[in-house]
C-alpha cells in the first residue's frame, strides 16, 4: 500500500486534530534546528573544506605533495599564518563558525600599501573576493567585488554610508570589510584571509611565475604618484613573473573595475594551475616564508586553523573535477569611477556563487551544438520523495519532508504505518538514494543532494527500498542535515541563438602571410568573425616563443569589439597548462574541438590538429555566445587555401 504524508513523519512527530503530521506554520523561522549527537570522526572530505583561501591552498597543496620532512614546516607554517595583527584578531569576532560537512566561506582580502604615501596612509583592499567550497557537490565558487563598487558601509563605531565598497577596508579594516560583504550579500563568513601584495608578487616568483591569457595590448609609460602604474603586455598566452602578473591583476587605465575583476578571477584559476604543475621541494622553505610574512588566516570561533584540515582541503582542491570552478558574475554595472547596480542583480549573484548550475556547461554544450540533453531531472511536482531519519534526531524526517514538501516536491511515508526511520542512525553525510527503474531519477536525486548541501547519491538499495514506499527518491538523514535546505541552483541554461558572424577572412590574410615563412606550422585563418569585430589597430598580430626553452612559437590575432577583446591563439606547443581543463571534446565535420567552459559561459573552443593547437578565446567578460564561438572555430582554414595568391 502507498501512502502519502498524512502519518507520523521521522521519531516522536505528532499529529494534529486532522491526522496530519504536526508541521511548523512558516517555512522560514519556525524550523528547529536540532542539537546533533556527538558526530564520529570526521572523514578526510568534510574537513578538507574547512579552509579556504589560497593561502591556505598553497601552503598545503604544495606540502601535499612532499615527505615526512616536509610535513614538519606545514604545522609550523600554519601557525605563522594564523591572526597577528590586532585588527585581524577583532574581525574574527564577526565570523560565522563552519557546521561540519557543510560549505564553508572565506572572505579574501588583498591590500597594499605603496612606498610613496605618507606613514599613516590607510591600506586598501584592492581585491575583495568571496571564495566558497562545497563538499557534496565537489565545487569551488568565486564572487568578486568591483572596489569602485557602490554601496553601504557597515562599520562598527560608524552610523553607515554610502561609499566604494574599498572604503570599508580603509575606513575600520578587516572587521568592516567582512561587515559590509556579509550584510550586502547576506552570505555567511566563516574564514578570512588578508593578503599584501608584496607577497603576493614574491609567492608568485617562488612559484616560477604564472601562465596568463592576455587579451590585448597593455601599454602605459607615466607612471608616479598621481599617475596609473606602469605597464607593458603583449597580447597572447604568456608566462609572466610576480610584478607583470600584479600589474595585469590590477590594471584599469583604460577600461574599468568590471574588467580588473575579470583579470583577478582568471588569475585565480592560472594560479591554482600553477601551484599543482610547478611545486618542487627545494621551493618549498622559500614559499612558506613568503607565505607566513604576508598573509593571515582566521576562522570563527577564534580557534587556530588546523594544519591537518587546511592539508585534506588542498587534497580535495586538488582533485577538483574539470570545470568545477564556477565565477558568479555581478551584472548590470553601470558608472565609471563609481558603479552601480540594482539589489537584485547583488543577490542573483549570490544565488549563483552559493548555488552553481553544476551541470550548466553540459546544457550550454547541448543547447549550442543542438544535441539532445541526456536524462534531465523531472520537475519537483513529478518527483516523488520519502524522507527517512537516520541521525537520530527528534522531528528530523518531519522537519526536512515539510521543508521538501514547501519546494514542490511529492512527498511519501513508509507504508503500514511504519515510523520514518533508516535501519541506524549513525549516518553522518546524508545520502540520496534514487530508483535506477525510473526515468530521470538519477539527475533528480542530484538535484535534491544540492538542497542538503552535502550529500551523497546513489542508487536504492535493498534494506532501503524495503522502506522507500515505491518513491523515486529516498533520502537518509545525516548528521550534516541542521533543519534547513539550501536555495535552488539558478538554471543557468541559455537559450539558443544564431551565430553572429559574418565572412572575416580578409581581415587577417594579408597579416598571416607577412609570417608564414618564420612559423614551422601550418597557419589558420579566420574566415568567420563575429559580427561587430575587426582586427586590433594597436596590436593586430604577434609571433612569439611561447615557452620558456623557445622550442615551440606562436601567434596571437587580436580582434576589438567595442572595449572588448577576444583572440585566436596557434601554436605547436600542444602541452600548455591551460589546455589541461577542458570540460568537454566534440567531432565536428571530421576535426576535434576541445571547449572549455566559464560556469554556462563558452571561453575558449580549442582545434587540435596533429601538428598544432588554434584556440578562440573569449573576451574577459565571455562576451561572444557560444554558438558564436563555436561558428568561430569551425570557420577556422589553412592559410594556404585561403585567398590564393
Amino acid at each position: 500500500m502507498r501512502t502519502t504524508l498524512k502519518r507520523g513523519v521521522g521519531r516522536g512527530a505528532t499529529l494534529n486534530g486532522n491526522g496530519r503530521v504536526a508541521v511548523p506554520p512558516s517555512p522560514l523561522g519556525s524550523v528547529t534546528v536540532y542539537r546533533q549527537p556527538p558526530p564520529p570522526p570526521r572523514s578526510g572530505r568534510s574537513l578538507a573544506f574547512q579552509i579556504l583561501g589560497w593561502a591556505a591552498l598553497v601552503l598545503a597543496v604544495l606540502v601535499g605533495g612532499t615527505t615526512g620532512g616536509a610535513y614538519l614546516y606545514l604545522h609550523e607554517s600554519v601557525a605563522a599564518v594564523a591572526p597577528k595583527t590586532a585588527e585581524v584578531k577583532k574581525a574574527l569576532e564577526k565570523l560565522d563558525i563552519a557546521l561540519p560537512g557543510e560549505p564553508a566561506t572565506a572572505l579574501m582580502i588583498g591590500y597594499d600599501h605603496r612606498a610613496d604615501e605618507a606613514k599613516n596612509t590607510p591600506s586598501r583592499s584592492d581585491t575583495l573576493m568571496l571564495v566558497r567550497a562545497d563538499p557534496g557537490e565537489k565545487t569551488i565558487s568565486l564572487l568578486s567585488f568591483p572596489r569602485d563598487l557602490s554601496v553601504e558601509i557597515h562599520c562598527p563605531g560608524h552610523t553607515p554610508f554610502v561609499s566604494k565598497i574599498n572604503a570599508a577596508y580603509a575606513t575600520c579594516g578587516p572587521t568592516g570589510a567582512v561587515q559590509t560583504v556579509r550584510d550586502l550579500t547576506g552570505v555567511p563568513i566563516n574564514y578570512i584571509v588578508t593578503v599584501n601584495f608584496r607577497g603576493f608578487r614574491q609567492l608568485v616568483d617562488k612559484l616560477g611565475g604564472v601562465w596568463l591569457d592576455v587579451d590585448r595590448r597593455y601599454f602605459n609609460d607615466h607612471g608616479g604618484p598621481t599617475g596609473y602604474a606602469k605597464i607593458n603586455l603583449r597580447p597572447g598566452y604568456q608566462h609572466m613573473n610576480g610584478t607583470k602578473a600584479l600589474d595585469f591583476v590590477r590594471f584599469r587605465h583604460t577600461d574599468s573595475d568590471v574588467y580588473r575583476t575579470a583579470r583577478q578571477q582568471l588569475f585565480v584559476r592560472a594560479f591554482k594551475d600553477q601551484i599543482e604543475s610547478a611545486f618542487s621541494v627545494t621551493k618549498l622553505p622559500q614559499v612558506i616564508k613568503v607565505v607566513t610574512s604576508n598573509v593571515e588566516v582566521g576562522q570563527g570561533g577564534g580557534k587556530d586553523v588546523s594544519a591537518r584540515t587546511v592539508l585534506r582541503y588542498a587534497l580535495l582542491a586538488y582533485s577538483l573535477p574539470a570545470g568545477h570552478t564556477f565565477q558568479a558574475r555581478i551584472d548590470g554595472l553601470s558608472g565609471l569611477n563609481d558603479l552601480t547596480t540594482s539589489p537584485e542583480n547583488i543577490q542573483r549573484a549570490v544565488r549563483e556563487f552559493r548555488n552553481p548550475d553544476v551541470e550548466s556547461p553540459r546544457k550550454a554544450t547541448a543547447v549550442a551544438l543542438g544535441e539532445k540533453l541526456k536524462e534531465h531531472a523531472p520537475a519537483p511536482r513529478e518527483t516523488s520523495v520519502l524522507v527517512l531519519n537516520g541521525n537520530g534526531v527528534e522531528g528530523a524526517a518531519s522537519s526536512a519532508s515539510y521543508l521538501l514538501s514547501q519546494r514542490g516536491y511529492q512527498m511519501l511515508v513508509p507504508a503500514n504505518g511504519l515510523r520514518a526511520d533508516a535501519p541506524s542512525y549513525d549516518y553522518f553525510r546524508t545520502q540520496v538514494y534514487f530508483d535506477p527503474r525510473v526515468k530521470g531519477a538519477k539527475p533528480a536525486a542530484k538535484k535534491v543532494a544540492a538542497l542538503f548541501g552535502s550529500a551523497d547519491v546513489g542508487k536504492l538499495v535493498p534494506k532501503i527500498r524495503a522502506l522507500g514506499n515505491g518513491a523515486m527518491l529516498v533520502v537518509v538523514l545525516g548528521q550534516t542535515f541542521h533543519g534547513r535546505l539550501a536555495s535552488a541552483p539558478i538554471d543557468q541554461t541559455p537559450q539558443r541563438e544564431p551565430a553572429n558572424v559574418v565572412s572575416g577572412a580578409s581581415a587577417a590574410v594579408d597579416l598571416l602571410r607577412q609570417y608564414r615563412n618564420e612559423i614551422d606550422f601550418p597557419l589558420m585563418v579566420p574566415t568567420r568573425i563575429e559580427r561587430s569585430s575587426w582586427v586590433d589597430r594597436e596590436m593586430p598580430i604577434r609571433t612569439y616563443w611561447i615557452d620558456p626553452e623557445k622550442k615551440h612559437r606562436a601567434v596571437r590575432l587580436t580582434y576589438r569589439l567595442g572595449n572588448e577583446y577576444w583572440g585566436v591563439q596557434m601554436t605547436d606547443w600542444a602541452d600548455a597548462p591551460v589546455l589541461s581543463g577542458r570540460n568537454f571534446v566534440r567531432k565536428i565535420g571530421g576535426r576535434r574541438y576541445e571547449l572549455y567552459y566559464n560556469g554556462p559561459r563558452l571561453h575558449m573552443v580549442v582545434l587540435q590538429t596533429d601538428g598544432a593547437t588554434y584556440w578562440v578565446v573569449n573576451t574577459l567578460l565571455d562576451r561572444l555566445s557560444n554558438e558564436t564561438m563555436i561558428a568561430i572555430a569551425k570557420g577556422l582554414q589553412p592559410l594556404a587555401k585561403v585567398g590564393k595568391s
